[in-house]
């Protein structure tokens, strides 16, 4: 499993290629050669690039659900709706398709976010926003989200 570490600003140019900083495309070696699925996020304004072996681990885990229930078949088609496989070039600039530059609203100044396994690409005034938004009530949600540390007395 890769883990990423960073948030670097960018430059995306007219047509939607980005130069991936070199701090991050080291970190991307181990996995550079096998590929990027990009798509764009479930919970936010932003697209998410996994690496390949990491798609693979989440598509074991979507191809285990019954499509035969509406609601999962529902959640199937909206989560791979514009899902596209990519690569970084020789250069080291990854090309955003069209329509998920226009989903996630990226213009020139773009964000890199590690997100553990997983990239997140934004435009560089919706993360500032999404970022202060969610400061205020950081301390709390770190407390419930990794609060437990299964070593409470009885």
């Amino acid at each position: 499993m890769i883990s990423f570490i960073g948030t670097y600003d960018c430059k995306a140019d007219v047509k939607g290629r980005i130069m991936i900083p070199v701090t991050l495309k080291n970190q991307m070696a181990p996995v550079l050669n096998k590929g990027f699925v990009i798509k764009r996020s479930v919970f936010q304004p932003c697209l998410e690039l996994y690496p390949m072996d990491e798609w693979n681990l989440l598509m074991e885990k979507m191809n285990k659900k019954n499509r035969f229930k509406k609601k999962n078949n529902d959640f199937i088609r909206r989560f791979s709706a514009g899902v596209k496989p990519l690569e970084i070039d020789g250069t080291g600039r990854l090309l955003i398709p069209k329509n998920l530059v226009s989903v996630a609203g990226i213009s020139k100044e773009v964000v890199l976010s590690s997100a553990i396994n997983i990239i997140e690409i934004w435009d560089k005034d919706s993360y500032e926003k999404v970022i202060d938004e969610t400061a205020e009530n950081f301390a709390e949600l770190a407390e419930e989200v990794m609060g437990d540390d299964g070593d409470e007395l009885s």
